[in-house]
């Protein structure tokens, strides 16, 4: 399967497999090769979903692993899908496959979309164009596997001959440059529409027009954009406020009964503590802080990817990351740090050249990601909101925030700019972004499969490093020398550091056994503070205020606190995304260190004033 970004393919793959790919509105989903195995009438199919590209002209990694691909004849039949509210567009990479290979049927895909739109496409007479079989369907509904298959099947096993256009041969013979070769391919793609495509009316419709003008235009597009990312946050970190109290008391309920269980067995008590107030206490916090922001958030983004509003919010900020020497791409990777910045690492491989992908994937951590969230938002509400009630509260929460968030932005594109002008001097930045149509969102598909991908692939993944989080803090906090326990050996040694930082030595032994999981940094101080063998909860911000302000927490402390939250180094699992990605131990250590040494500055300077 090849095709445009935002074609479809990933729905019509799925569908044909019963894989679950995540499939989204915005360009660039699909940058890895995606394999499946199914059986259809006593035959083994095998499927191959290529990367998403515009040509075959090598110049990113997506458009590489296409071309190899297509010139390879490694395959019995390529399937070209095509959006058909935009066959003049797809058709342009159609042609291209088509000179190399007569093993090819076109799918017509969002017919149901061109429907809705007045516009008519003749299979019959784009086949007799092309010389390729023509199959029309609608991949967000049932597939007509029958129709769809048979026919790509009777091309790969040659039952039905296809032929090559004479044109396309000609160009590829004389055409001196791949320019050249475009320039031809357009005119020729512009005959066949003429000859296929029927409108009622123009497919731009009014509605289209002012929405643009509401999500594009300089003024509005900037207010708009602020105004958005102001009510996702809003929303994410209040509306998950009740359920993550109720989740937590369910949990930890949970957790005394299993303690209870398993202390009258005949299992050891030190034994049944790692595995109840260890490890079960770890996860229970962790899944309680986590599961409804990080359910709301990924809600909240599905809907913006869904609709087609992601991708025009990308092109807005454009404008000033070219300023820094990178484009508007790096805004969706962004944004996609805030559910999880291992996520967001993984994202950047939409960018096309090296330098932005390197520079996309060493700032991603100066995003705070869902598990950073709640402790920023109860220091700001406990320290600066600490006057205000209700609304206001939230409001001026919400405010500070997106104070932090301007200050991440800020690091960004200083570091991007750095980073442009002496590691990368010598390459160019490209942005080339398709804004999609405006969709109508499917809250059902939302909610059974990108939430589900989403939220549970986040969800498991910090479960599974809270394990041996929790195994450890139970050792620091239980196991002493000499009356003294480790975890008081550690602080002790951190706290001259952390005192010219305007913490102290527990704060930045919390972050430093949170290393696993940025959840469970402010309850390790906590449990520290109260000398407690075990992570504990607090049933209101009250109580939390009182306690930190008992062990001399002050604004300076709270400022630095939530300062290096945003800037210190990334969780376990993003410095492996991280790794994974680069294949550079090199790039990681620098992805560790870059936020880690702008936090140590940040909170001196802020410690310094404040003295």
């Amino acid at each position: 399967m090849a095709g445009n970004p935002n074609v479809g393919k990933s729905t019509l793959f799925n569908n044909l497999s019963g894989d679950t790919q995540h499939t989204g509105n915005w360009t660039g989903k699909t940058v890895d090769t995606a394999y499946s195995e199914f059986y259809y009438n006593g035959r083994i199919i095998n499927l191959v979903d290529l990367p998403g590209t515009y040509s075959l002209n090598n110049d990113s990694s997506e458009e590489k692993v296409t071309t190899d691909y297509i010139y390879s004849d490694n395959y019995d039949v390529v399937i070209i899908v095509i959006n058909s509210t935009l066959l003049k567009q797809n058709l342009l990479l159609a042609l291209q496959i088509l000179m190399y290979t007569t093993k090819a049927i076109i799918c017509l895909n969002m017919t149901d979309e061109a429907e809705k739109l007045k516009v008519t496409v003749d299979a019959d007479e784009l086949s007799l164009q092309t010389g390729v079989p023509v199959v029309k369907i609608s991949a967000n509904s049932k597939v007509d596997k029958d129709d769809f298959l048979s026919t790509a099947l009777s091309v790969a096993e040659n039952k039905r001959k296809t032929f090559k256009l004479q044109k396309l041969a000609d160009i590829n013979e004389s055409a001196e440059s791949y320019e050249e070769i475009i320039a031809k391919l357009s005119a020729i793609s512009d005959e066949i529409c003429a000859q296929c495509i029927t409108k009622e009316r123009n497919t731009y419709t009014a509605k289209d027009r002012f929405l643009d003008k509401l999500f594009t235009s300089r003024f509005l597009g900037t207010v708009s954009m602020i105004s958005i990312i102001f009510l996702v946050f809003w929303l994410t970190a209040f509306g998950a406020n009740y359920p993550s109290d109720k989740l937590s008391e369910f949990l930890f309920f949970a957790v005394d009964l299993t303690k209870g269980a398993l202390s009258d067995t005949k299992l050891p008590l030190w034994f049944v503590s790692i595995i109840a107030d260890g490890i079960m206490t770890t996860v229970s916090w962790v899944v309680s802080v986590m599961l409804p922001p990080a359910f709301i958030f990924f809600l909240l983004f599905s809907l913006l990817e869904e609709s087609g509003v992601l991708p025009r919010i990308a092109m807005n900020f454009d404008r000033l990351f070219r300023k820094a020497g990178i484009n508007g791409k790096l805004s969706l990777t962004m944004l996609m740090g805030f559910g999880c910045n291992a996520c967001g690492v993984m994202g950047c491989r939409i960018n096309k050249t090296k330098k932005e992908r390197i520079i996309a994937i060493v700032t991603n951590s100066f995003i705070p990601c869902n598990g950073r969230l709640p402790s920023i938002f109860a220091i700001t509400s406990i320290f600066i909101a600490s006057e205000s009630r209700g609304f206001r509260k939230s409001l001026i929460v919400t405010i500070a925030f997106l104070v932090l968030i301007a200050l991440s932005f800020a690091f960004t594109l200083v570091s991007a700019l750095i980073l442009s002008k002496t590691k990368f001097k010598n390459e160019s930045s490209t942005f080339i972004l398709e804004l999609p149509t405006y969709r109508k969102p499917k809250i059902l598909k939302i909610l059974t499969t990108s939430i589900r991908d989403k939220v549970f692939y986040v969800l498991s993944r910090a479960v599974l490093v809270s394990i041996p989080a929790g195994i450890a803090i139970w050792i620091m906090t239980n196991i002493s020398i000499d009356n003294i326990l480790l975890a008081e050996y550690v602080c002790n040694f951190f706290d001259p550091l952390a005192k010219s930082l305007g913490m102290d030595g527990v704060l930045l032994t919390a972050f430093i056994l949170a290393f696993p999981a940025n959840e469970i940094v402010l309850p390790i101080t906590l449990m520290s503070y109260i000398n407690s063998c075990k992570l504990i909860d607090f049933s209101s911000l009250s109580q939390l205020s009182m306690l930190l302000s008992q062990n001399g927490w002050t604004l300076t402390t709270a400022l630095c606190f939530v300062v290096f939250t945003v800037f210190h180094f990334p969780c376990s699992t993003t410095c492996f995304a991280i790794y994974k990605e680069t294949k550079s131990i090199r790039w990681t250590l620098f992805s560790l260190l870059l936020p880690l040494i702008i936090g140590f500055s940040l909170c001196f300077v802020i410690n310094l004033i404040s003295i």
